[in-house]
């Protein structure tokens, strides 16, 4: 009995990766610590007076905990404690893989308490208390601090002075921008955010001797009511610490002298570099402007740093001194994805790109990328089947906005444009597709903050050819038009964009709150239409260019996404997904390009099943083809998946997929559907559960996946769907994902 047990849990990774799991947290996490020690299990904020005037919540108070917690049932606390206390190699391996439990520090406590009541002072409530409760059982410490709010005052006067002459007109200019106002909750909050914002107002009209040092505030709130405060706001020419003897007069600055200086090794044309740099010679002074060349200069990706000074020529001139350092010119990148049903469908997609980030010695990138996507499976002893995909793709971006100069972009980041030229051969069993494809069009983001990046190509061409089709595929076809028309050689040339909103500036972090949205659109074939007159009409009524129909289609696809970081620090993660996406033909096509349907299953997808193995709707795996290749006009799916660390650097997930596609036009028989009604819908929704594998190394994310099916999708009037978990392991009922990257 006990060696069958055995059996099945080698022979199934998911239970062994889970009966590992169990085995970790059943280990003590306190036994190495020391006599004397305890372990600290949890931190605990109670608000005793928070209501709604007092909007106050544990997030805001949680980061000013000095020391911090991670989950208390983590397993690397326990593997920490497989040490057996000789100071061997077991227990520098073991130290090294677990992760060491926190140590109780009584002294932490006492400023944990401090620098949430000043942050408390920070936020307007003056005089709140912080007091720590400690509870000890079997040497782990929970500690409760428990919050009293202090005092609010409301703003009841604000009185404002200044020097007058030069810096008292520019002043004159600034008041009506003031964000301080009589009625307004006192806070030093409001307080740091007007110093700042005033400052840089002032900087940005030329005042480049002011700081936000020249700035006091006075609140003065005796013989007032207890709940209001007269503030005062004194501009002064010498900041804070110094003394009236310390003054200097304010003024207007001009710019002196503007220098770039680059490494000897790096070639780098002049004309395009001074394009970037928005600081000249003889203009007033601004602090945005410096900002904004340095964000325009570090957005080349051709140099590493960038270094911005700046300093006083005379009484009213500064000089400016850019420095740039080289970044690595050269480089490969290297990407894998592969699956495994249990049909032992095995399916490998390699890609591998060289790319040159200073082509043409103005900041242009250039990429050269090299892709393939490879499916196996074994139908018999000697006998296999196969489908190949390879290709290569050609991009060449340039850090300018061709058409228009360059001197309109005055903003903190340069427009880019891109050329991409590829080839796609894909060899299946039934077939033969080769794909030329050509783009041109613009790139970058909209705004300081980085948070919208757009793609918009006014040109986009794909010429699509099938070659060596199998007789029986082609038969089988007639029987199906949805799949008829959409395999055969066309021609697509239309327009496509693509808007991303991130809420998290720049690339997106897996270990930070954001939210996220894409919305992409294709439109082929408008535009072509209008010389319909002037065109051949093939034998199935399609106008041609060069004896080949062109396409014309709309498809979108809408993407959001939202992450959460919890937990007493940020190692555990819950991670959504929602995404739609519906592509309509009409005038010369029947049916979407076969290329530009939507499919379901992968490892950025279902991962229950393989890429293309879902739907349409209920539709079962068209036998047509040797290896499934399922798609459809429309695409709804929704992902969940809850992330911790585990133990170095590996990571844990836990993940729920569920979604399919479906078809404008009916393709199911003998009571399948593949449309997308209100009384198929449930039944035809593909859900999955399953566990996963991450090796963060920093640079990259190794990421393994293990997918099992809750859900098939059934006819309405069919047997239930959903699978029986003794089917998780077994034929069809599961999938293994290897891939580069989060699925989202």
């Amino acid at each position: 009995m006990i060696r069958a047990v055995k059996g099945s849990i080698l022979k199934y990774p998911a239970i062994l990766l889970a009966s590992v799991l169990i085995l970790a947290q059943s280990c003590s996490t306190t036994r190495v610590i020391g006599d004397r020690n305890y372990r600290l299990q949890s931190n605990h904020i109670n608000i005793l007076n928070g209501d709604r005037k007092n909007p106050v919540s544990v997030s805001d108070l949680s980061p000013y905990i000095k020391q911090k917690v991670t989950v208390a049932w983590t397993p690397g606390y326990s593997i920490y404690n497989w040490q057996n206390g000789k100071g061997g190699k077991w227990d520098k391996f073991v130290s090294k893989l677990g992760k060491a439990p926190v140590i109780y520090d009584p002294s932490m406590v006492d400023r944990s308490c401090e620098s949430i009541a000043s942050h408390l002072e920070w936020m307007g409530y003056y005089g709140s208390k912080v007091e720590p409760r400690i509870d000890i059982h079997k040497k782990k410490v929970r500690v409760y601090y428990d919050v009293t709010l202090g005092k609010q005052f409301t703003i009841s006067e604000f009185n404002i002075t200044y020097p007058d002459g030069v810096f008292g007109r520019e002043m004159s200019r600034c008041l009506g921008d003031i964000t301080i106002h009589e009625g307004d909750r006192l806070s030093t909050t409001n307080l740091e955010n007007e110093m700042n914002r005033l400052t840089l107002q002032l900087r940005d009209n030329g005042i480049y001797n002011f700081n936000t040092s020249n700035i006091y505030f006075t609140a003065d709130t005796l013989g007032m009511d207890g709940k209001s405060a007269k503030l005062s706001m004194d501009i002064r020419e010498y900041p804070r610490g110094s003394t009236p003897a310390d003054a200097r007069e304010f003024r207007v600055y001009t710019m002196d002298s503007v220098s770039i200086s680059l490494p000897l090794s790096m070639k780098f044309r002049d004309k395009r570099l001074s394009s970037f740099n928005l600081l000249k010679s003889g203009n007033t002074y601004s602090q945005s402007e410096i900002s904004k060349t340095y964000n325009r200069l570090s957005g080349i990706r051709a140099f590493s740093s960038v270094n911005i000074s700046t300093a006083e020529t005379s009484d009213s001139t500064v000089s400016c001194n850019i420095r740039l350092s080289k970044s690595k010119p050269k480089g490969v990148e290297v990407g894998l994805e592969a699956s495994l049903n249990s049909e032992l469908l095995f399916g490998i997609s390699p890609n591998l790109s060289f790319y040159n980030k200073n082509f043409f010695h103005g900041g242009e990138v250039f990429r050269a990328s090299f892709m393939g996507n490879f499916q196996f499976k074994k139908t018999g002893p000697k006998e296999y089947i196969h489908s190949n995909e390879a290709g290569m793709a050609l991009s060449l971006s340039l850090p300018t906005f061709l058409l228009l100069p360059d001197r309109i972009f005055t903003g903190n980041n340069i427009p880019r444009t891109d050329f991409n030229l590829s080839y796609n051969y894909q060899g299946r069993p039934e077939y033969t597709r080769h794909i030329i494809s050509a783009s041109c069009g613009y790139s970058g983001y909209l705004g300081h903050k980085q948070n919208i990046y757009y793609k918009f190509y006014p040109l986009q061409v794909n010429i699509v050819r099938i070659s060596g089709a199998d007789p029986k595929f082609i038969k089988s076809l007639e029987s199906n038009p949805f799949l008829a028309n959409a395999y055969h050689d066309h021609l697509d040339i239309g327009i496509q964009t693509v808007w991303t909103y991130s809420s998290a500036r720049g690339p997106l972090a897996s270990n930070t709150d954001h939210f996220y949205t894409r919305l992409s659109f294709d439109a082929s074939g408008a535009l072509i239409s209008l010389f319909n007159n002037t065109m051949k009409t093939d034998a199935n009524g399609m106008k041609c260019i060069w004896d080949t129909p062109y396409s014309q289609y709309l498809r979108g696809e809408l993407t959001l996404g939202k992450t959460w970081t919890f937990g007493r620090t940020t190692n555990q993660a819950i991670a959504t997904r929602l995404l739609g996406g519906i592509g309509y033909a009409y005038g010369n096509s029947k049916e979407l390009p076969f290329e530009k349907h939507f499919y379901a299953g992968g490892a950025y997808s279902l991962r229950g099943w393989q890429a293309r193995t879902v739907g349409p709707g209920s539709v079962p795996l068209n036998d047509s083809f040797v290896i499934a290749n399922q798609t459809g006009d429309i695409k709804l799916e929704a992902n969940i998946e809850y992330r911790i660390h585990m133990v170095w650097k590996l990571d844990g997930a836990v993940f729920v997929d569920a979604g399919n596609v479906w078809t404008m036009n009916e393709t199911g028989t003998g009571g399948t559907s593949s449309l997308l009604n209100s009384k198929t819908f449930l039944r035809s929704i593909a859900a999955d559960w399953g566990i996963g594998l991450r090796v963060d190394m920093n640079f990259l994310v190794l990421r393994l996946d293990w997918g099992m099916r809750l859900h098939n999708p059934v006819p309405v009037d069919g047997p239930s769907g959903w699978v029986n978990p003794a089917m998780w392991v077994k034929k069809d009922g599961y999938a293994i994902h290897f891939a580069i990257g989060y699925p989202f």
